[in-house]
């Protein structure tokens, strides 16, 4: 602003030549900007200046120090900030904030700001003296470097809590290109807030966690992980940092800063450094408005964690025959169900990597596209515009495909199609939110299917749900009493021999005795005594008694096979199923 700001007085013949060159002079002696040095030597004043950048850029000047401002609209610019930038905060509306500013034109201080507030920024002009004035007035003298130094407690604060060495070598990625961490803080005067959501993403890849739970609330922040299923508190930051917090989150993840009324939706690709190797993780976001804020939940994509080994996944061996059977089945309907974070797209990504062959056409219709996968022609389903599961599956089946996966069943009409191509030479993969695998049928019964059209179509279901393994490292007994093995559904007969186990917790697991998750299945296989009592109508009992005569195993005795094995433990199991 220097230069143009003595062209400008030169242009208005505010000051001569000669003025400017001493002004400048003395601004290379005793530092400082420009105006403040013409105004030192008394060959302006500082309202002067206002004025005139007032009328060159048509923005509004004031005079400061004829007003008394709101404290609390003042603080939403952190100290820091208005330093560097010279600005102040002066008024606000429902979207908008009111900024003095030294350089009405610098628009990295604006943006900075809008980033910070969430706020849209509409500048006023006022004199240096007055802001460095507003400044020390509003903020105090000292307010600048302990700001500072608040900042960085934050960030070492933060890294204490959650254990991470750091947030260097974490790196988000565009659609287009990379953006480097160091860049992104060049560009924003809240460094400590970039280098807290850094670090808060690398921490959690680190450490396993499947989602990041940013909640806000009256007094407090509440940061958690979900690690192996069960959330886990980590930190509670300052609660002035909330709205940085949220808006660096929605900035990376492209959504709408400004909108803080309605639900959104986006994702950031991240990379980062694992031992040597360059590794891509997403993070899905949500952003949920609640009573004190927004409510952020960031799930991880780790491709790296992505088990395409069906072996790997916890199956039973008869079970694992099972479906390995159906899915090899040229057409007809597998469908796995479970509740939201069960794992079920862990195992429909795992069966379909088995068909991806050179001859074989896959197609997905997925909400969101999870992993992409090589050779699978994924699509991304919109329901904004149209793009809804029925309206993919029904252009699905004028592209030749042989396999098609459907994210979810969610209604009618997407269940009729998907049925109707089960039933036309396809081998359909999906899933639906029932507690066990008989349920499903009556489940597919209710959403309008004829029961001969289930019975025709559906090849096999699998239910499942996901526990925690207990930590190979600090395994140790875990001495249950008879009464709660035979109450979780062990024998009699099977106490003698039976171990239950548990974790005492340590470095490795973080001190929660659980490191990583295995799967609870129970496979229902469509029989020809099941078809026939589907299409009786029979109820879930009967359906779930025949299958048991057949050999399915269900949850609850596939987890106690599992603590059998040393696997999990009896808790978890007794949590995560019902007999």
């Amino acid at each position: 602003m220097a230069v143009r700001l003595g062209e400008l007085l030169l242009r208005e013949k505010r000051i001569s030549p000669v003025q400017l060159q001493e002004a400048l002079e003395h601004q290379r002696t005793h530092g400082g900007p420009l105006g403040t040095n013409l105004v030192k030597l008394g060959f302006v004043q500082d309202e002067d200046i206002a004025l005139l950048l007032s009328r060159q850029y048509g923005v509004p000047a004031i005079a400061l120090g004829l007003f008394d401002l709101d404290s609390t609209i003042v603080r939403l610019v952190p100290a820091e900030t208005a330093v560097k930038y010279q600005v102040i905060a002066v008024g606000r509306s429902a979207t908008a904030l009111t900024l003095a500013m030294t350089d009405p034109t610098n628009v990295f201080a604006m943006d900075d700001i809008k980033f910070m507030t969430g706020l849209h920024v509409e500048p006023v002009v006022a004199s240096e003296s007055a802001v460095r004035e507003a400044i020390a007035r509003y903020y105090g003298t000292g307010a600048v470097e302990a700001d500072r130094e608040a900042g960085g407690d934050l960030v070492t604060r933060a890294l204490e809590e959650m254990g991470s060495a750091g947030d260097d070598g974490l790196e988000v990625v565009s659609e287009a290109d990379a953006i480097a961490t160091s860049t992104l803080e060049r560009q924003s005067g809240e460094a400590p807030v970039i280098r807290l959501v850094n670090a808060l993403m690398l921490s959690a890849i680190q450490r396993g966690a499947s989602d990041i739970h940013l909640e806000p609330y009256e007094k407090e922040l509440r940061i958690r992980f979900r690690i192996d299923g069960v959330l886990h508190r980590v930190m509670a930051p300052p609660l002035k940092y909330r709205d940085p917090i949220t808006s660096r989150i929605k900035i990376m993840a492209q959504m709408d800063i400004a909108e803080k009324r309605l639900p959104q939706d986006g994702r950031i690709k991240a990379r980062f450094n694992d031992r040597g190797q360059v590794r891509e993780i997403d993070f899905r976001v949500s952003c949920l408005p609640t009573l004190f804020g927004e409510k952020i939940v960031m799930r991880l994509l780790d491709r790296g964690q992505l088990r395409l080994d069906m072996t790997r996944l916890g199956f039973e061996a008869r079970a694992l025959q099972r479906f390995e059977a159906a899915i090899r089945r040229p057409w007809g309907m597998v469908l796995v169900t479970g509740p939201t974070g069960s794992g079920k797209t862990n195992t429909l990504y795992s069966a379909i990597s088995q068909l991806n062959q050179p001859g074989v056409n896959i197609l997905t219709a997925e909400d969101p596209v999870e992993f992409n996968l090589a050779g699978i022609n994924q699509v991304q389903v919109k329901d904004t515009i149209g793009l809804t599961f029925a309206a993919a599956l029904r252009s699905f089946l004028r592209q030749d495909p042989n396999v098609i996966l459907v994210g979810e069943i969610r209604d009618q009409e997407t269940a009729a199609i998907a049925v109707k191509a089960a039933l036309t030479g396809h081998l359909v993969l999906s899933t639906l939110h029932t507690n066990d695998a008989p349920s499903t049928v009556s489940r597919l019964v209710n959403m309008g299917i004829e029961s001969f059209l289930v019975a025709s179509s559906v090849n096999l279901v699998c239910a499942q749900r996901l526990v925690r393994r207990i930590c190979d490292h600090c395994k140790t007994d875990d001495i249950q009493p008879p009464e709660a093995l035979i109450e979780a559904g062990f024998a009699p007969e099977d106490l003698a021999t039976v171990q239950a186990w548990r974790g005492r917790g340590c470095d490795r697991c973080g001190g929660t005795g659980y490191r990583w998750r295995v799967g609870l299945f129970e496979v229902m296989r469509t029989s020809e005594a099941i078809r026939s009592l589907i299409l009786e109508g029979a109820p879930v009992s009967e359906l779930r008694r025949q299958a048991m005569t057949e050999g399915m195993v269900t949850l609850r005795q596939s987890g106690l096979q599992k603590v059998r094995e040393g696997l999990t433990s009896l808790d978890d199991v007794v949590r995560e199923t019902v007999m």
